[in-house]
């Protein structure tokens, strides 16, 4: 499914056509830039591979700006593939892809790494209630019965335990755009989406149809 590259900018609030403040998220994308096509005859499946902004040139290895430079193409500092039904052949290497593929009030899939928030506890990861703050209580913020004694005798698989939080990859569907400027290459997006200012995010067409 055809996307694009983009950075979260951050979030504002707008106005609809009734007069309702409505949140969205301000991310820039494109213009990425075609950088590989693999097709089913040739490779199994369609894809698109494309390029985000460009790398400085004194971060670039011998490998990856011999690569461009055959493609005659300036290296891109983030690269995505992106799976098609169908349709590759009709992109060429060195092509640009802008916000022209997406329509006003559609709906898309946006991915991004989600904020990363370190070791955290139970009640803050999922939730819990904790226990007592007075009576005497020594038990406030800890997880509780962790299973029985002689049957299972563990803990279960997946059990909801202290641990790492955050920094994984988080899909959000059907966000609806409220508007694009394709001047500035600006998408705005309904709600909010993973990940912090500046991060990187991959906007898809939705992948299920949103139910009316």
């Amino acid at each position: 499914m055809i996307g694009l590259i983009g950075k979260k900018i951050g979030m504002t609030t707008v106005f609809d056509h009734s007069g309702n403040t409505v949140a969205v998220t301000v991310v820039k994308s494109g213009p990425c830039v075609v950088t590989d096509i693999k097709t089913s005859g040739k490779n199994g499946y369609n894809s698109l591979q494309l390029g985000f902004e460009e790398k400085k040139k004194s971060r670039l290895i011998k490998p990856e700006k011999a690569k461009f430079e055959k493609l005659k193409i300036n290296v891109p500092m983030h690269i995505k593939e992106f799976r098609l039904n169908q349709g590759a052949d009709e992109f060429k290497i060195g092509q640009f892809l802008t916000l022209e593929i997406f329509e006003k009030d559609a709906f898309i899939d946006v991915q991004a790494v989600s904020k990363g928030k370190g070791f955290q506890g139970v009640m803050k990861k999922y939730g819990f209630k904790g226990g007592p703050d007075t009576h005497g209580s020594n038990f406030h913020r800890r997880l509780g019965s962790a299973g029985n004694n002689t049957f299972p005798g563990r803990i279960w698989k997946n059990k909801k335990m202290p641990g790492r939080m955050g920094n994984a990859v988080k899909t959000v569907q059907n966000l609806k755009i409220i508007e694009i400027d394709k001047q500035n290459n600006i998408i705005l997006l309904k709600g909010s989406v993973p990940g912090p200012t500046n991060g990187i995010v991959f906007l898809k067409k939705a992948a299920k149809q949103r139910l009316k």
